[in-house]
């Protein structure tokens, strides 16, 4: 597909410019609620599990037909036909991109015999250790980073109200020792099953973490490492070289940041069973098929990644906040940094050229209402404009139904706010305790104002379900592939992880033998004071 035009040579992008120097430079949400009765009808969007309120942000009607050209004229339907039809779009490094293939059911995608072969055998595996008493586990400890921790890391806690009671779930990612140290601390060697997740079994972090555990495992009793240790990775002859038996593998077409889907769900699966792992997996699948099949302006996956490119590329918003009003998904943010900001954070295009343009945004945010008592003030009222995701659940799994009524009217309000704002007029209206009665009053207004007309989505689903959560994640998976088909990028290489670690490599024998030739003043005068 790299015939295809980049976002810039497009007939539609040349009109976007003029249409935001005329109309999107200084849109007002609350003129345009104000004129338009229906909007947000207009700019309600259902999906799979999830519906879309995409009114609140700065853009119209014919913003929106606009960003549907670009799309048209990138040929964006026929890059998506190519990833899902199993092209090798991963042109950098010559594989195919089909994270897809592994929500499928039996049958109905590429590499189906494959898939569910892995995933079949998995499963039996999941059960057997699922009784607790038969297996005598009670701790699962996962050891990967990047994908291989974040996905896991994310669903488990996501899915609380599914887990098996008495399975206690434990990730470590970090090289840092602070991070495996309190682990170990809690654990009996005879209870606790560890996961090595590393395709290639030989990430090094995941590795030095891998022995870590291995060595206290065996200095504190453990005899039967092939019962205590499982490997999902494609590197058979080294996991049993470690001392592992059972391994669980996946193909070169997944991708790390796609990965949850397959063997590296395994601590999902252990955490909520077969049943709801592959609920997960037809959740993913029936928001493919949305994607696959939805017109272009109601298919919610593209509609999210024109707007990205257009708040990106036109207003110049180069942050995004999320914002899930649901304890669950308090992890969502940290596995929306990688899928996003590694996928998209690119600078040339396709054949290599730099590009003119920004690519991903910054991603970031907190759950509700926490992030209301610290990081929300900027939102409101600091210099930049920062568009904010909001993810709110209508239906709790808990039985304290005022709690969940206060979390969705902050929800519900803090986008109010962000839109509305409040003008120095209503400010010197309002009563304010707190403010000092020795200022002028009209200061403390101004203080006490707030520009609005800061846009924000909100995402709401009915309950999280294995089956929602699959469909959300995989709605953000293929809103990544939108803006960065547009954007002419690569979504599915990261080199830019790869520099640091070979200058790791280089650096680390150094610190035995104190070394610092070849190296920059700064890099060498820190080494020196770190092994002093």
């Amino acid at each position: 597909m790299n015939n295809a035009p980049r976002c810039d040579n497009t007939l539609a992008w040349t009109a976007l410019r003029g249409h935001y120097e005329a109309h999107g430079r200084d849109f007002d949400l609350r003129e345009a609620f104000a004129r338009d009765a229906g909007r947000f009808e207009a700019f309600g969007i259902e999906a799979p599990e999830v519906f879309a309120d995409l009114s609140k942000n700065r853009w119209d009607l014919a913003t929106f037909k606009l960003l549907l050209e670009l799309a048209r004229e990138c040929r964006l339907e026929a890059r998506r036909d190519a990833m899902l039809s199993g092209e090798a779009i991963n042109t950098t490094e010559g594989r195919a991109v089909l994270h897809t293939a592994l929500r499928a059911p039996k049958g109905q995608g590429p590499f189906s015999s494959d898939v569910h072969e892995v995933l079949d055998r998995m499963l039996a595996y999941v059960e057997r250790v699922r009784d607790t008493s038969a297996s005598g586990i009670r701790h699962v400890v996962n050891i990967g980073i990047g994908g291989s921790d974040l996905g896991p890391q994310m669903v488990v806690p996501a899915l609380d109200a599914y887990c098996r009671r008495g399975l206690h779930f434990h990730f470590v990612s970090n090289v840092d020792g602070h991070d495996i140290s309190p682990v170990l601390r809690e654990l009996n060697p005879a209870e606790t099953l560890f996961i090595i997740a590393s395709k290639t079994f030989t990430t090094q972090e995941t590795m030095a973490n891998a022995h870590v555990a291995k060595a206290w495992f065996l200095a504190n009793g453990g005899t039967d490492t092939r019962r205590h240790f499982v490997a999902t990775t494609t590197n058979v002859k080294a996991a049993a070289e470690f001392g592992i038996d059972t391994t669980f593998g996946f193909w070169d077409w997944v991708g790390g940041r796609y990965s949850l889907w397959s063997a590296i769900g395994l601590p999902i699966a252990l955490a909520v069973g077969a049943d709801n792992f592959r609920a997960l997996l037809a959740g993913a699948h029936a928001m493919d098929q949305h994607f696959a099949q939805a017109p272009l302006e109601s298919n919610l996956p593209v509609v999210l990644g024109l707007l990205d490119v257009w708040y990106r590329n036109f207003h110049g918003f180069s942050s995004r906040s999320v914002a899930p009003y649901h304890q669950g998904l308090k992890r969502l943010p940290a596995y929306l940094q990688q899928l996003e900001m590694e996928s998209n954070g690119k600078c040339v295009d396709l054949s290599g050229a730099p590009l003119p343009y920004g690519t991903s945004p910054v991603v970031w945010g907190e759950p509700g209402t926490n992030g209301q008592h610290a990081y929300f003030q900027m939102l409101h009222q600091g210099t930049d404009v920062i568009p904010v995701e909001f993810i709110a659940v209508k239906r709790p799994i808990h039985e304290h139904a005022d709690l969940h009524a206060k979390l969705l009217a902050n929800c519900l309000a803090q986008s109010q706010a962000l839109m509305q704002g409040k003008t120095t007029d209503q400010a010197l209206g309002d009563k304010a305790p707190t403010a000092s009665r020795e200022l002028d009053p009209g200061v403390v207004a101004r203080h006490r104002s707030f520009p609005g007309n800061r846009p924000s989505t909100t995402l709401l689903l009915e309950h999280l379900t294995p089956r929602s959560l699959g469909a959300l994640v995989a709605l953000y998976e293929h809103r990544v592939f939108v803006s960065g088909a547009l954007w002419g990028i690569n979504s599915f290489d990261q080199w830019g992880v790869e520099l640091g670690k070979a200058l790791c490599n280089d650096l680390l024998p150094r610190f035995a033998n104190g070394d610092t030739q070849g190296l920059d003043a700064s890099t060498a005068g820190l080494l020196k004071r770190l092994v002093a």
